[in-house]
């Protein structure tokens, strides 16, 4: 327990520190608070979930009396785990932004809360309706807020579990599912170790995952931008 008081940051953005020291159930309450707490948008969801991916067999050992496998049932018993606390913090993150309501559209900023966050989260909403929280999953930040947004404009209850649950399953399974089989092949084909080299795999993922979303804050920038020029 120690350990997690003297972390430095660019620890936190590694996701092999987590499942070193924490585990599974660090990794389950990593994936409930990005989620359910507005304040987890820098932890590492995609880059964490295919490096468990990877770990997965390590990490489903930790279970009380569950005997470790074959590939397949470890990864399928970390989707179904992973899942479910994803669902739980997309539930915690619609019910606050059904409580909050407008409130958060006009809270100031602090460290943990940037309002351009939530701003943005919503114009994906706007633009996607209930299919942004299955498409929000592969999204950083905007993954984060889009619950909240959900509960903010008031959807449906059975309507946002639903999405909720195939958005987490695709997630889960894509992310888990790439990092655990990605490694096998480079390592049984080409004797490649990719644990060896998360540092640039991690690097590689947040860039891939970012992009979209960097893409969409400067396409807006430039729009905001033309409409003051004319």
């Amino acid at each position: 327990m120690d350990i997690f008081l003297s972390i430095s940051f660019q620890e936190l953005l590694n996701p092999e520190f987590y499942i070193v020291n924490g585990g599974l159930w660090i990794v389950l309450l990593i994936v409930f608070i990005e989620t359910g707490l507005m304040a987890g948008f820098f932890l590492p969801g995609d880059s964490l979930l295919f490096v468990s991916g990877i770990y997965s067999k390590t990490l489903v050992k930790s279970l009380p009396g569950y005997q470790s496998g074959f590939d397949l049932l470890d990864l399928f018993i970390l989707v179904l785990l992973i899942t479910i606390s994803g669902i739980l913090g997309n539930l915690l993150g619609f019910w606050f932004g059904k409580q909050s309501g407008q409130l958060l559209l006009k809270r100031n900023d602090t460290f943990f809360f940037k309002k351009r966050h939530l701003l943005q989260a919503k114009t994906f909403f706007d633009k996607h309706g209930a299919m942004a929280l299955i498409l929000a999953r592969f999204l950083p930040i905007i993954r984060t807020f889009t619950p909240v947004v959900a509960g903010v404009v008031g959807m449906e209850k059975v309507k946002f579990i639903t999405y909720s649950i195939f958005g987490v399953i695709l997630w889960a399974t894509f992310m888990l599912f790439s990092g655990r089989y990605l490694y096998l092949l480079f390592l049984n084909q080409f004797g490649f170790d990719i644990k060896k080299h998360l540092e640039i795999i991690v690097l590689g993922i947040a860039l891939i995952t970012t992009l979209p979303v960097l893409y969409k804050i400067l396409m807006a920038n430039e729009k905001v931008a033309g409409n003051f020029r004319s």
